[in-house]
C-alpha cells in the first residue's frame, strides 16, 4: 500500500530541520528506557514479594488450625481429622511460648517453638534451613538427658554459643510459693543452628521437641494448634482449603491461611507495585509527547507533499494512515528494544547477583529478580497503546491540510 511506502520514505529521509530526526531518536530512546525501567522494577517487586512469601512459608505453615478458647488436648485425633480433608498434604502439632534465654555471655528474649520431629518434616522447611546439626538431634535419649534446642544463626551469635554449648530457658510463669512466683529455669544443649534468611526469625526463634516444651511450660499434654500444608499448585487457594477444614471440624475450630495472616504485608507490596508502575509509565508518556512534537513538525515540513497527494486523489484517511504508520514504527521499535533490554538486564541481575543487600535490613542477601510473563505483556501493551495514542493528533492534523490553501 502506498501509505506504508510514503511513511517509510519519510522515516528514512533527511529532514530540512535535523532537530526532527533528533526528536524521533529521543522518542525511541525514551520508550526504550521506560520499558526497561518498568520491566526491571516490577521484576524486583515480584521477586521480593515471592521471595518473602517463600521464606515466611519456610518457617510457618500454609494453614494454622486452632481451637477457640484455648489449647488442644486431643491434638493427635484432630491432626488425623485434618489430614482427611481434601487438599491437605501434611499436618503437625505445635506449641509457642515467649520466654527468656541466657548463656554465659548474655541473654535475650526468644520465641520458643515446640514441634514433633517426625511429622513436622512434611510441614515446615526447618530441615532445609539447618546449617549445623539435624532436626532429629532434638530427640535426646536417657533419663538424665539435657533437652536439645535449635537456635537461629543470629540468636546463637548474640548469645555467643555454638553446637554443644548450654543455654538456660527462664519462664516467668513458675510455681507460686510463700516468697512469690519463682521463675522456672531449664538448661538446654544446643544441637543445631538454622538460617532462614529473615533476620527477625534468625535472631529470635528457637526450636525444641513438643514434649520438652510441654514439660518446660508445665501445662500437660497439649498443643496450641495444628500446622497444615497444601500442594504447591494450591498455594494461592489455601483459603478455600482452610474453609473446608473449618466446616468439617465444626464451629469450635478455626483455620487461618497464610494469606489472611499476612494480608496487610502483601497488600502493601501490591500497592507499591501499582504505584511504581504508574511512576515508571510517566517516562513512556514523556516519550510519547516527543512523538507528537516530531510528527507535528514533519506535517508542517511536508505540507506541500500532503497537498499534492490530496490533489492526486489521496483521501484524508490515507494521509492520516501515513503519519500513523510513522508513529507506529517508532512505538514498536522503542517497545521491542525496551523489552529485549529489560529481559537482558533482568537475566544479568538474576545470574550474577552483583547487587548485595544488608541481611539485617532485608530478608534477602541479593537483589531478587522474578520476571512474570503477565507483567511483560502488560508493559509492552501499555507502551504501544500510549505511543499509538500520541500519533492520533498529528495524523489528524495532517489529514486536515487543504491543498488550495497550501499550493496557492
Amino acid at each position: 500500500m502506498f501509505e506504508w511506502f510514503i511513511g517509510r520514505r519519510y522515516l528514512r529521509a533527511k529532514h530540512k530541520h535535523g532537530f526532527i530526526s533528533l526528536i524521533s531518536f529521543i522518542s525511541v530512546a525514551g520508550i526504550t528506557v521506560g520499558v526497561i525501567a518498568l520491566i526491571v522494577v516490577l521484576s524486583v517487586y515480584s521477586g521480593f514479594t515471592n521471595g518473602l512469601r517463600d521464606q515466611i512459608l519456610g518457617i510457618n505453615s500454609h494453614i494454622i488450625v486452632q481451637r477457640l478458647g484455648g489449647p488442644i488436648g486431643n491434638y493427635e485425633l484432630l491432626r488425623e481429622q485434618v489430614l482427611a480433608v481434601e487438599g491437605v498434604t501434611g499436618a503437625t502439632p505445635y506449641l509457642y511460648s515467649q520466654t527468656l534465654m541466657s548463656s554465659a555471655s548474655g541473654g535475650s528474649g526468644v520465641v520458643l517453638r515446640g514441634l514433633d520431629p517426625e511429622t513436622s518434616a512434611n510441614v515446615i522447611s526447618l530441615g532445609k534451613q539447618m546449617i549445623v546439626g539435624n532436626v532429629k538431634d532434638l530427640v535426646q535419649e536417657g533419663e538424665a538427658r539435657v533437652p536439645g534446642i535449635i537456635l537461629g544463626k543470629n540468636l546463637a551469635s548474640d548469645l555467643q554459643v555454638d553446637v554443644g554449648g548450654r543455654v538456660r530457658l527462664i519462664s516467668p510463669s513458675g510455681p507460686l510459693t510463700p516468697m512469690g512466683v519463682i521463675p522456672k529455669v531449664k538448661t538446654c544443649e544446643v544441637v543445631g543452628l538454622f538460617e532462614s534468611g529473615m533476620y527477625e526469625y534468625d535472631s529470635s526463634l528457637a526450636y525444641m521437641t513438643l514434649l520438652d516444651v510441654q514439660n518446660f511450660l508445665g501445662q500437660g499434654d497439649i498443643a496450641h494448634g495444628i500446622e497444615v500444608t497444601v500442594q504447591e499448585k494450591d498455594l494461592n487457594r489455601a483459603d478455600v482449603i482452610a474453609d473446608r477444614i473449618s466446616k468439617k471440624l465444626g464451629p469450635s475450630i478455626i483455620a487461618k491461611d497464610w494469606m489472611s495472616m499476612n494480608r496487610n504485608l502483601f497488600a502493601a507490596f501490591k500497592l507499591e507495585k501499582i504505584g511504581m508502575f504508574i511512576c515508571m509509565t510517566l517516562i513512556i508518556i514523556v516519550a510519547a509527547l516527543n512523538i507528537i512534537s516530531a510528527l507535528v513538525m514533519v506535517v508542517m515540513e511536508k505540507s506541500k507533499d500532503i497537498a499534492i497527494l490530496k490533489s492526486m486523489g489521496a483521501t484524508s484517511f490515507s494521509i492520516m494512515k501515513i503519519f500513523f504508520l510513522q508513529g507506529m514504527v517508532i512505538a514498536l521499535t522503542g517497545t521491542t528494544l525496551g523489552v529485549a533490554g529489560g529481559l537482558g538486564l533482568c537475566e544479568l541481575l538474576s545470574r550474577y547477583k552483583f547487587i548485595e543487600l544488608p541481611s539485617n535490613v532485608y530478608p534477602m542477601t541479593t537483589l531478587p529478580i522474578e520476571v512474570l510473563p503477565s507483567d511483560v505483556i502488560i508493559i509492552a501493551l501499555s507502551s504501544i497503546i500510549i505511543t499509538l495514542t500520541a500519533t492520533l493528533y498529528p495524523s489528524w492534523k495532517a489529514s486536515k491540510v487543504e491543498p488550495a490553501e497550501v499550493l496557492s
